[in-house]
């Protein structure tokens, strides 16, 4: 299993859309995804180096993986 960091988005995206399919990524708020991203069992990323607008592109590349 590869291990992820914040910038890769489209490997985290898939991870959520595939740990968490009962939820809808449009609806999740940006604490909860922050929260859903470091809880997976291969990020190493520092918690605190994430920031919006890497959040808002991992949250819009798992829109495109969920639709």
């Amino acid at each position: 299993m590869e291990q992820l960091d914040w910038l890769d988005v489209f490997d985290i995206a898939i991870e959520l859309s595939e740990q968490y399919p009962e939820i809808d990524p449009q609806w999740i708020s940006f604490p909860d995804l922050h929260t859903k991203i470091c809880e997976l069992e291969n990020f190493i990323g520092d918690p605190n180096k994430s920031n919006e607008k890497i959040l808002e592109a991992i949250q819009m590349q798992w829109i495109e993986e969920s639709v």
